[in-house]
């Protein structure tokens, strides 16, 4: 039974990808992580036994607190979170209940080495297009928000990569990049097990943009001309993914909740009487 200090996983499932989703801590035990090594997505994992060093960060943030079966651990975490002065919550039935429920997980294997903050470290070339923000959007909202992305010039990815620890992507010859007809947005949803359909939808307009082939999907050329637009509003690469992640916040909504809808106007006039 829900509680003022617990969510529901079908609450949790809405918020997971949206820009408003709480701060998600993973607190399972080792044992209980080595025997499940994924993670919810989005969610970051912590021991639970020194929330006291880890937890300023949060100040003025949200949080949900997942362990194994939503008892003592997440409990314990919520609670001191919230003498902390942080809004904290428990998931119902932890990790057990979502991968029960055979909801995605994210493993940790497939994440890069993390840098001493716990952040995951990503490069690629400067004066992204499509991809290259399509994935970061991915990486920040699915896997991990607090994820860290280098642009640099086209020749320097791969060195940038072994010199900074960051996983270079979207360049040829290594692994999170295009295969066959697939671009490397397509790669890293099947590599971090996210494929939902709404994320399956977006995916395919991506690689149409992406790849010239507008015609597999209707919602392309909008994509496209979005893109392309931002490119030429920003000079700076961050600047501008900051602001594409809120393009790929909108197709993803609509992917999930409005592919139904339409509109119209002007509204036909109620006929005369």
């Amino acid at each position: 039974m829900s509680s003022t200090t617990t969510i529901s996983i079908d609450k949790l499932t809405r918020l997971i990808g949206t820009p408003r989703c709480p701060v998600l801590i993973d607190v399972r035990t080792d044992d209980d992580a080595a025997a499940d090594p994924r993670l919810i997505p989005g969610s970051i994992w912590r021991r639970h036994d020194q929330v006291h060093h880890w937890v300023e960060p949060l100040r003025g943030r949200t949080a949900i607190v997942i362990c194994q079966r939503g008892q003592k651990l997440s409990q314990g975490v919520a609670a001191w979170l919230r003498h902390e002065g942080i809004a904290a919550n428990v998931l119902e039935g932890g990790f057990a209940a979502w991968a029960t429920a055979g909801l995605p997980a994210v493993p940790e294997a497939k994440l890069p080495t993390r840098d001493e903050q716990g952040r995951t470290v990503w490069v690629t070339r400067t004066r992204p297009k499509i991809d290259r923000i399509a994935c970061p959007w991915l990486i920040r909202r699915f896997v991990d928000p607090g994820a860290v992305f280098l642009f640099v010039t086209p020749s320097e990815v791969t060195a940038v990569g072994e010199r900074f620890g960051a996983a270079p992507f979207d360049i040829e010859d290594v692994f999170w990049s295009h295969r066959g007809e697939f671009c490397t947005f397509d790669v890293m949803l099947d590599e971090f097990g996210l494929g939902t359909e709404a994320l399956r939808r977006l995916a395919t307009i991506v690689r149409a943009a992406d790849t010239a082939r507008l015609d597999l999907a209707p919602e392309a050329p909008g994509l496209l001309a979005a893109s392309l637009g931002l490119s030429r509003m920003y000079a700076d690469d961050l600047e501008q993914l900051e602001a594409g992640l809120s393009l790929y916040d909108a197709f993803y909504r609509w992917c999930r909740d409005a592919t139904d809808e339409t509109h119209n106007w002007p509204v036909k006039k109620a006929a005369s009487s």
